[in-house]
C-alpha cells in the first residue's frame, strides 16, 4: 500500500503535475473572474519554470545529496568484505523486455560499477535487488535483466543472489536482509546513484545490515554554485524533479520510521 500511495502522490507534486495544477487552477479562476487570483497563480506558474528550467536549482538540490558519502579510493581487501548489493534501476526495463539483451537506463553506471568491483573482488557474492517496479506499464525487473548482463561480461551465475521482489528502497533493504541471512557476516559494499545513497544507507543501517557506501551515477560536480541560463531547460526540469523526489523521499522515511534520521550519515 506504501508504495502505491507514494507513487500516486508523486504524480500530484512532481513539477510536471504542480504545473498541470496550476494550469487547472487558472482555468477554474477564470470562471469566477478574479483576476487578483488569475495574476498570482500565473505569476507562480512562470517563477517556477523559469526557475526549474533555467537555473541549476536542481542541481544544486542534488549536490549535498551527492556529497554525503565519498567513494572510497580504493577497493577493500575480500576479507573485509561480506560482498557487493547494487540497487536496481539501472536497465531500461521496457524497452529490454522487447528488444532483449540488457539497455542500460539513466542509472546504468550502477551496474557498470558493480561489474568493476565485482571483477576486482572475485570471490565475493553479488547481490541484486530490484523488482519490477513501474506502476503503469509491465517491464522486466532489473535482478532478471541483471544476470545476463554479469554474466555476459564473464561473473560466474553462481555468485549472483537476485532478490527480484523489492519496490522500493525500504524493502530493498527487508528483502536483501532476509536473502543474505545465511551468508557469512559482514560488511557489504553498497552501490546505487549518489544521490539516492544517504536514503539507501539509512534504510540499510535500519535493517542492520552493515553497508560500506560505493556511490555511482554522479550527476553534479560536487562543487557547483548558482547560475542562471541551462543550454537543455528539459534535462533543468528533470534534475529539479528528482532532486525534489529524494528529499521528498528522505523527509516520509525518516517519519515513517523507515531510516532513522532525515539525513544519514
Amino acid at each position: 500500500m506504501f508504495y502505491f500511495l507514494s507513487k500516486i502522490a508523486w504524480l500530484v507534486i512532481q513539477p510536471a503535475g504542480l504545473l498541470v495544477l496550476c494550469f487547472a487552477a487558472i482555468l477554474l479562476a477564470s470562471f469566477f473572474n478574479s483576476r487578483k487570483l488569475l495574476r498570482l497563480l500565473a505569476f507562480l506558474g512562470l517563477v517556477f519554470v523559469l526557475g526549474a528550467a533555467q537555473t541549476n536549482i536542481g542541481r544544486l538540490m542534488l549536490q549535498p545529496l551527492e556529497n554525503r558519502f565519498a567513494r572510497p579510493s580504493e577497493v577493500p581487501p575480500p576479507d573485509r568484505i561480506a560482498g557487493i548489493i547494487v540497487l536496481g534501476g539501472g536497465f531500461d526495463g521496457y524497452v529490454t523486455q522487447r528488444r532483449g539483451g540488457f539497455e542500460l537506463g539513466e542509472s546504468g553506471d550502477r551496474f557498470v560499477e558493480t561489474l568493476r568491483l565485482a571483477r576486482a573482488l572475485p570471490e565475493v557474492p553479488v547481490v541484486i535487488s530490484g523488482g519490477e517496479a513501474s506502476l503503469i506499464r509491465m517491464t522486466e525487473g532489473d535482478a532478471s535483466i541483471a544476470v545476463r548482463f554479469f554474466t555476459e561480461f564473464g561473473i560466474e551465475e553462481n555468485r549472483l543472489i537476485l532478490e527480484n521482489r523489492s519496490l522500493n528502497t525500504h524493502e530493498n533493504a527487508a528483502l536483501t536482509k532476509a536473502v543474505i541471512a545465511d551468508l557469512p557476516e559482514g560488511d557489504w559494499l553498497l552501490v546505487t546513484s549518489a544521490f539516492h545513497m544517504p536514503r539507501s544507507v539509512g534504510a540499510f543501517r535500519e535493517q542492520g545490515i552493515g553497508v560500506i557506501p560505493w556511490p555511482a551515477d554522479y550527476r553534479t560536480s560536487g562543487t557547483d554554485g548558482f547560475a542562471i541560463g541551462r543550454d537543455d531547460p528539459m534535462e533543468a526540469m528533470s534534475e529539479t524533479s528528482l532532486a525534489m523526489r529524494e528529499w521528498i523521499g528522505l523527509a516520509v522515511y525518516a517519519a515513517t520510521g523507515r531510516i532513522e534520521s532525515v539525513f544519514p550519515g
